[in-house]
């Protein structure tokens, strides 16, 4: 799919499958998470732009790069908490901001209840960050409610994609580009992902 970024490694195979694993306990539900959200990190930075500059060396004067643009890393609440650690490892000088959607278990569409971002979006690239993209609600309404606040330049980062959830994230947002460790079969009845990991919030802070 167009857009669409699965990341194709031999680790990030072996750690979708312990999250997958309902024996998994959630301290090593955490690592496999952690891994895969730094190798999810770095295939997003192959395409972060860079700003050459002078840097001396103890020997002699070479070129250096830092970031052009400012990072802002925009959990969804909760699950996407559990990404941020890996994403901040690598982008230290990331800001955070947070978005506080749940979803309506007989509609299935999000409802939002907290909102706070750091100002700039407009010239910032903007990272969502959410485990799970499921029907592809709370992605989509995240997106409107930073493009509403001015983010321009914006990345959905996420564990598990359903077929689902990528074709509204790409018929309502289709320049925003996802992605993922894992594209799953589809969606149940209930709107989860098969065979999707289960809750990745309750898993990740053991609260089943």
């Amino acid at each position: 799919m167009k857009n669409l970024t699965v990341v194709n490694n031999p680790l990030v195979k072996r750690d979708v499958t312990i999250l997958r694993d309902k024996r998994t306990e959630s301290h090593e539900f955490r690592a496999a998470l952690n891994r895969v959200s730094y190798t999810i990190a770095t295939e997003i930075g192959k395409g972060i732009e860079l700003v050459e500059y002078d840097v001396e060396t103890p020997l002699e004067i070479t070129k250096g790069y830092r970031l052009k643009k400012q990072i802002v890393l925009v959990p969804v609440l909760r699950a996407g908490l559990s990404m941020v650690s890996s994403f901040l490892d690598m982008i230290p000088d990331a800001k955070v901001g947070h978005i506080g959607l749940q979803r309506d278990e007989k509609t299935l569409e999000p409802i939002d209840y907290y909102y706070k971002t750091p100002k700039n979006l407009d010239d910032s690239l903007t990272i969502l960050l959410d485990p799970m993209l499921a029907t592809g609600g709370s992605a989509v309404a995240s997106f409107k409610y930073l493009k509403e606040r001015g983010a321009q330049n914006c990345v959905l980062a996420c564990l598990i994609a359903a077929p689902e959830g990528v074709k509204k994230m790409l018929d309502e947002h289709p320049e925003v580009p996802i992605y993922t460790a894992a594209l799953d079969r589809q969606l149940n009845e209930r709107g989860f992902i098969m065979p999707g990991l289960g809750d990745a919030g309750d898993r990740t802070f053991g609260t089943f």
